[in-house]
């Protein structure tokens, strides 16, 4: 099993997915362990000298002008965790509650937290040691930060709340206790920094956005098979089309078609059969690329995110500052959430599209709805459908939820990013993406099983072979969502990726 090295500067998407999903464990770097002393040094001595510092010596929030002795401070922290404890809803996975727990020990590792050595340590033998803390979905406005589900995190931490241990859920204390983990006394600023951040919207963007970018690859994939399926026109996939517009992520849907079409000789060129095919077709660069290029663009906030410090205040020794400020604001990240939702639902909704022109005789030369007895079997035609109501919901979802803010804290947070519910609409939208390209898979192979004699391209030809290990061709009316989950999963898991780049080499 793998190990990164985290000093809140170099965590990259493939180190957070490496330890969410794959178990690597986690350790500070020798920079990082420096920083954080100092950072702690600091706070002791304002808190020694009763220093009036937000969230050090005073209340939160609206009670910011309360302050609190230094004998209180225990007491201020263990209440500001188990009265911020308001998550509710369905447990997160345990992958992004371990990409939290990352993120929140990397941004802590910068140096600008003020928190001991000892309490981070105990988060990262957490997550090496897999005490995953029970983490409710909902009760965050993306600012504070993710105050309810991060305190629902620290829980555990000081022995409270409950976790997932070796696969069994039980109470917090004992999940340490069997762990070998000595829960924390929290003290001055470790509850606020703890809790005061981004993580939780950003570890669900993070592993939201590595997915992404594998089903972008795979939109081109599988809407190449129908091209061939259809007999569709390359000439509208020549580069010099696209070089002419020069938008980057159409350039390289283009260019990628076209490997993996190669060789096919069920594609077209314009005038043999017609001369020129629908926009579901013929767009596909355009609206593959855009959405590529906007993915890109999440991809560059998430990179910048995964190395922020977003608690307050934030402590600056060598200045001799500390400064109550709003890193804890989500909204970069609940713009770039809404965005992606946004994009990841156009490449179902033109998915769609092609499903219904595979299944539509009147708008191609194969049997209706991809059955060879029509009216005792009903074929495809459902799919369609089903396509079209995940699609209809990703309409619903796709809002954007960072347009919204209810003021807080008695008008002291009046405005809020809503960031970790843009994420969590965001995760709901791929899954019916995933589900709806699965289903244009399941009509595409189908359809390619009617063609006489067919040469598949380079690329297809070995998605065609991979997707008949597992689904047959349809001969009579079956349960069709056996066939459509097994597809879903190959999505899910990257299958169709792999098996195109093992062939033609690395897609764009």
């Amino acid at each position: 099993m793998g190990h990164i090295f985290i000093d809140g500067e170099h965590l990259t998407i493939d180190d957070a997915v490496d330890v969410a999903r794959k178990g690597f464990s986690v350790s500070l770097s020798e920079e990082a362990v420096l920083k954080i002393k100092k950072s702690r040094d600091y706070v002791d001595e304002l808190v020694e000298k009763e220093a009036v510092v937000y969230g050090i010596t005073t209340g939160f929030g609206k009670f910011s002008d309360i302050f609190i002795s230094k004998e209180d401070t225990e007491a201020l922290q263990r209440n500001l965790i188990v009265s911020h404890s308001c998550a509710l809803g369905d447990p997160l996975p345990e992958e992004t509650v371990r990409g939290v727990m990352l993120l929140r020990a990397n941004a802590l590792a910068k140096g600008f937290s003020g928190i001991r050595l000892d309490t981070v340590n105990t988060l990262i033998e957490m997550l090496n040691k897999g005490v995953h803390p029970i983490i409710p979905e909902k009760g965050s406005l993306g600012a504070s930060g993710d105050l309810a589900p991060l305190a629902c995190m620290v829980l555990v931490m000081i022995g409270e709340g409950e976790a997932i241990y070796e696969g069994k859920r039980m109470p917090g204390r004992k999940a340490m206790d069997k762990a070998g983990i000595k829960p924390v006394v929290l003290t001055s600023k470790e509850g606020l920094a703890l809790i005061n951040g981004t993580p939780v919207m950003t570890a669900i963007g993070t592993l939201l956005l590595y997915d992404s970018l594998n089903l972008i690859k795979t939109a081109d994939i599988i809407s190449s098979m129908t091209l061939e399926a259809l007999k569709g026109i390359t000439d509208a996939f020549d580069h010099i089309v696209h070089k002419v517009r020069g938008q980057k992520g159409e350039m390289i849907s283009a260019r990628n078609v076209l490997r993996i079409t190669e060789g096919s000789n069920l594609t077209t060129l314009q005038g043999e059969i017609r001369v020129q095919d629908a926009y579901s077709l013929r767009c596909i660069p355009q609206i593959h690329g855009a959405s590529r290029d906007a993915i890109n663009y999440v991809k560059d906030v998430i990179n910048i995110e995964l190395n922020a410090a977003t608690d307050n205040p934030l402590i600056f020794p060598d200045e001799d500052k500390v400064i109550s400020g709003g890193n804890f604001h989500g909204q970069p990240i609940a713009l770039a959430m809404d965005f992606l939702g946004i994009a990841l639902s156009e490449l179902a909704n033109v998915s769609e599209r092609r499903i219904e022109r595979l299944v539509n005789p009147q708008l191609n030369d194969l049997p209706a709805f991809l059955t060879k007895k029509g009216g005792m079997n009903s074929g495809f035609m459902i799919t369609q459908y089903s396509a079209a109501s995940m699609v209809s919901e990703n309409k619903v979802l796709a809002h954007p939820a960072s347009v919204d803010s209810i003021p807080s804290s008695a008008n002291q947070e009046d405005h809020v990013s809503m960031g970790t519910t843009a994420a969590r609409k965001a995760r709901l939208i791929i899954d019916n993406v995933q589900k709806v390209l699965a289903i244009e898979a399941f009509a595409a192979s189908q359809a390619i099983s009617f063609r006489e004699n067919p040469i598949l391209g380079a690329g297809t030809e070995k998605v065609y072979g991979e997707i008949r290990k597992y689904v047959s061709p349809v001969e009579e009316d079956r349960i069709m969502n056996v066939d459509i989950e097994k597809l879903d999963k190959m999505v899910k898991e990257g299958i169709f990726v792999k098996v195109v780049e093992e062939q033609i080499g690395q897609l764009e």
